[in-house]
């Protein structure tokens, strides 16, 4: 008798053990951020019985944790969340489990985000969390629309909303308004480098920086300076654009969702949140895109229902009404009650949704990030306020732009090839 407890005992350790999922995370290390996390995880442990420890890792730290538990063939972390990039390496070296057969009900994940998910044919993580930026508009604005642009087309991304037509619609506020009304972040803390790089750049030449330097760049450049004729002179000491458009020195804003977050909650009423325009190549468009993975050989079902919870509605809007992050499933963003929060969200989503996305991902270059980013801002400034010749400027640069890869040996982003 004394030997069957004994053994249940066991048992039951053993299955209380196998069951709880370790969840190791390069995400939510600020102390705030993870005082929420453990809430929210809390909370699902109490309702479904599944224990969960959640655990904060730098990025280079989970990558060796991760191999050195495949090394040694045993799994301790069971459930892991990167970024991209991170999720990528660990999926192409073989480290985590190819999630291909799950499908969880009554979920619709971006489509632009599941072209991510996969490291060769293997499904090797589920979107989790974005971050992004993206083009905040007052309602005026759409007074001045340029002929044959409507408001659906802007709000929709549909083809007709191009950066041709911005021009033009720029050009009409500031004629039948006397004032330029258009806005960029252009002070020294502001972020008008990632519109470069990440928004125009791909969107005329269908990379980041492959194509720094080719003739489709020249055009790019030669809108700019045209474009510069309607933007704000006063946006060179702008570093986020929320207070311009709640002070109303401009109607149309390009700005990182977060330092655009302030006029839209104050506000609802008056602004929405959309899509940034196409070029001829695409619509060009940074994304910050989180996954969540299994590594190899681990046991999925406790870490599938963890996933499951984080990726729904329910989960996905507590954190963006707590975090800021967006949500990446589609039914999240019709969950999410009216207000300022629910303009930003339904603008991101419909922009990561648009069929003619070139999505970007910042790259990786260490202590090198400034220099590329300044690269950027130089080539700017050269060409449309000091009217340099961009033949000459971009061909200058551009061999600066590759020798900074060259030197941390990063590969340079490629274009989205299942575009072209």
């Amino acid at each position: 008798m004394k030997k069957l407890l004994v053994g249940l005992v066991l048992l039951s350790f053993v299955v209380f053990a196998f069951a709880k999922v370790n969840f190791g995370s390069t995400q939510m290390t600020p102390a705030a951020e993870r005082e929420f996390m453990i809430r929210l995880l809390g909370d699902f442990s109490k309702s479904s019985g599944v224990e969960i420890e959640f655990l904060n890792f730098e990025y280079t730290d989970l990558l060796s944790r991760v191999e050195a538990e495949q090394k040694a063939g045993k799994v301790v972390l069971n459930l892991i969340a990167d970024l991209q990039s991170g999720l990528y390496t660990m999926g192409s070296s073989g480290l985590l489990t190819d999630l291909s057969s799950v499908n969880f009900q009554g979920k619709t994940f971006v489509s632009t985000f599941e072209r991510y998910t996969y490291a060769g044919k293997e499904k090797v993580f589920f979107p989790w969390l974005q971050a992004t930026y993206a083009m905040a508009i007052n309602k005026k604005a759409f007074d001045y629309l340029p002929k044959g642009l409507t408001q659906q087309d802007v709000m929709n991304a549909t083809e007709k909303w191009t950066y041709d037509s911005l021009l033009e619609w720029a050009k009409n506020m500031q004629e039948k308004t006397k004032q330029p009304q258009l806005g960029f972040p252009l002070g020294p803390k502001g972020l008008w480098h990632r519109f470069l790089h990440g928004y125009i750049y791909p969107s005329y030449t269908g990379a980041q920086a492959t194509k720094f330097d080719s003739v489709k760049a020249i055009d790019m450049w030669n809108y700019l300076r045209e474009l510069f004729k309607y933007v704000h002179p006063a946006c060179t000491t702008w570093d986020n654009m929320d207070q311009p458009l709640l002070r109303g020195e401009v109607m149309i804003a390009w700005d990182h969702t977060a330092r655009i977050k302030q006029a839209i909650v104050e506000r609802p009423n008056d602004f929405v949140v959309v899509p940034v325009p196409r070029g001829p190549m695409g619509r060009g468009y940074i994304i910050v895109l989180v996954g969540l993975s299994i590594p190899k050989n681990a046991n999925m079902d406790e870490p599938l229902k963890v996933i499951d919870f984080l990726t729904s509605p329910k989960a996905q809007n507590a954190i963006l009404e707590n975090l800021g992050f967006f949500p990446v499933v589609q039914e999240a963003a019709g969950q999410i009650p009216e207000g300022g929060l629910k303009i930003l969200a339904q603008g991101v989503v419909s922009q990561s949704s648009a069929p003619d996305s070139i999505v970007c991902f910042i790259p990786g270059l260490g202590a090198k990030g400034g220099e590329f980013s300044e690269t950027y801002r130089m080539a700017f400034t050269r060409i449309v306020f000091n009217k340099e010749d961009p033949v000459k400027v971009i061909g200058e640069l551009g061999e600066k732009i590759r020798q900074i890869f060259k030197e941390v040996g990063a590969p340079l982003p490629e274009p989205d090839s299942s575009l072209f």
